[in-house]
């Protein structure tokens, strides 16, 4: 059974560092008193023990102890026997390129099916889809394959921005670089604005937070979703 929380942000404009999913997480996680954490997206380049150190303070105040996963000498079987885990936000590119170099795609990927409680924001979210090409981040290192996890039936662009229109930037939107990925791909995309994320439990799959999302599908016209709906109910995909 499948249970994860999947945020489009780790933090909130005007809030603290996973402040906004405290009760989610806490619920999430309450069988564990230990979480793993998957430091590797390394967010401006901030160590794994920073970005271990940081992410930690969090969850002491819901009264976790998290743990870096690069501390473990076998991580593959550090994930085997995790009773929960978090990948922190950063760059995609660096993430997916580590998980592959580690061996450690499938093993997450297996412990997510086999009931892991699973927190994943920004680039740990992305990593959730089909495949990581609907990412915004820059393609600083060249991982050896663009597939992720597969946990869910689509791709996320998390940080979805919608138009500006008193904007005078020239360049493309976030609607258009979908666009873009539709005439070469047909995996649907979710575009989760800030404060948003996905609650899934087992196969049903919920928008949760205050926004709504915007869904892009090959051959169709964006539309909206409020939160609350279903999103594997919204359009009938296979895995």
């Amino acid at each position: 059974m499948k249970n994860l929380l999947i945020a489009s942000t780790s933090t909130v404009y005007g809030g603290e560092y996973l402040d906004y999913l405290t009760d989610e997480m806490t619920e999430l996680f309450k069988d564990t008193e230990e979480v793993i954490f998957i430091p590797y997206a390394r967010p401006g380049g901030i160590s794994h023990d920073e970005y271990t150190e940081k992410a930690a303070k969090t969850f002491t105040k819901i009264g976790k102890k998290l743990i870096g996963l690069h501390t473990f000498d076998n991580p593959i079987e550090a994930l085997k026997n995790a009773k929960g885990a978090f990948t922190g936000g950063g760059n995609t590119f660096v993430l997916v390129s580590a998980l592959y170099r580690l061996e450690l795609m499938q093993p997450l990927r297996e412990a997510i099916f086999n009931g892991l409680p699973y927190l994943g924001t920004s680039a740990g979210s992305n990593i959730c889809g089909l495949s990581m090409q609907t990412t915004n981040d820059m393609p600083i290192v060249y991982p050896p394959s663009f597939k992720t996890l597969g946990v869910i039936p689509f791709n996320l662009n998390p940080h979805y921005l919608d138009p500006e229109p008193n904007s005078k930037h020239m360049g493309e939107t976030r609607e258009t670089r979908i666009a873009e990925f539709h005439t070469q791909n047909n995996i649907p995309v979710i575009g989760l604005r800030e404060g948003s994320w996905l609650r899934v439990k087992d196969e049903e799959i919920i928008l949760k937070g205050e926004l709504k999302a915007r869904v892009f599908e090959q051959g169709k016209a964006p539309y909206e979703v409020e939160s609350g709906t279903i999103l594997n109910s919204e359009f009938r995909i296979q895995n």
